[in-house]
């Protein structure tokens, strides 16, 4: 679908608007998608579902681009209060920095639904996303099952984190008390790449480094991810250290085919993002939305990773 950059009325915004959608009617509610960036493939396939539910639901959808700014995120949606949109879609960087902007909307009376990132207690009317301890979980008994079946029953993991997202840390709860059960399981460390490949990949090199015997990885995120896999690969270590962990790429499908990178969560933005634009109508036009929509996930292995190729050609 064509996407047009707008500038917004009154004010200098440090993203794009983005006009999705039918033409304008007078009855057509218009909802903004206030989102990360455009770059990582997860919010542009979160676009996609939010476009195809809008255009099915008659409705406008205008998508704000941050890049990777808070600040801006606060200013457009002020910006589109004054616009008098009928409802936002956030997905925050700042989760708590972003609650005031939130709540000025709650009081023009602009209901605000939150997506993938988790906000604190506030007015939006639902959070739609993952389980991410629940996920976390569910990698967790993948990965003890392959413990158990292909490594003897003994493994020593090390898991890149990043220590600075709320969700990721969720994630890395839900798999390190699934993993407690494993008997032969040890924990070689938790090391921080700050949701930044680079960090990522210096730190699983250290770790690494620092324990010649772990033979697993547990990565919270992308990033964190394809940190760790390029650790492995510059360790020459792909032959004893398997991966486990979050989001595809392109990269992470070759560790399948090679054998190395196990099982990997694979979230859904795109049914994400037509959930949101789904509740919005809803709210618009009077309804109620639960508090939580879960969206549900995709344990990735090379059983199942064909259908996900043409995603990452």
């Amino acid at each position: 679908m064509l996407r047009r950059n707008l500038a917004a009325a009154g004010l200098m915004l440090a993203g794009s608007l983005i006009l999705a959608g039918s033409p304008a009617r007078a009855a057509e509610p218009t909802i903004a998608l206030v989102t990360i960036n455009q770059q990582a493939l997860f919010f542009n396939q979160m676009i996609d579902g939010a476009e195809a539910a809008a255009k099915e639901k008659g409705a406008k959808l205008v998508v704000f681009n941050a890049n990777n700014d808070p600040a801006a995120q606060n200013n457009a949606i002020e910006t589109y209060i004054a616009q008098k949109v009928n409802a936002f879609i956030v997905v925050a960087i700042d989760v708590n920095g972003i609650m005031p902007a939130v709540e000025q909307a709650a009081k023009a009376g602009i209901p605000v639904l939150a997506v993938d990132a988790l906000l604190p207690k506030g007015p939006q009317k639902s959070q739609i996303g993952v389980d991410n301890e629940g996920a976390g979980r569910q990698i967790g008994e993948v990965f003890l099952k392959y413990v158990e079946g292909h490594a003897g029953g003994k493994a020593k993991v090390g898991i890149v984190g990043a220590l600075n997202s709320f969700i990721q840390n969720q994630r890395q709860k839900g798999f390190e008390d699934t993993i407690k059960a494993g008997k032969g399981v040890t924990v070689a460390g938790v090391v921080d790449g700050r949701n930044i490949q680079d960090n990522a990949l210096a730190a699983a090199e250290n770790l690494m480094t620092g324990n010649p015997d772990m033979n697993t990885v547990y990565a919270t995120g992308e990033p964190a991810l394809v940190g760790a896999v390029a650790a492995v690969d510059a360790q020459g270590a792909k032959d004893r250290v398997k991966v486990f962990g979050w989001d595809l790429t392109k990269q992470i499908i070759k560790g399948i085919d090679d054998g190395f990178v196990v099982a990997v969560v694979q979230q859904d933005p795109a049914g994400e993002g037509r959930a949101a634009v789904e509740a919005a109508v809803t709210l618009v036009n009077g309804g109620t939305v639960p508090p939580k929509i879960d969206v549900p996930v995709t344990i990735v292995t090379k059983e199942n990773v064909d259908k996900f190729r043409p995603m990452f050609k």
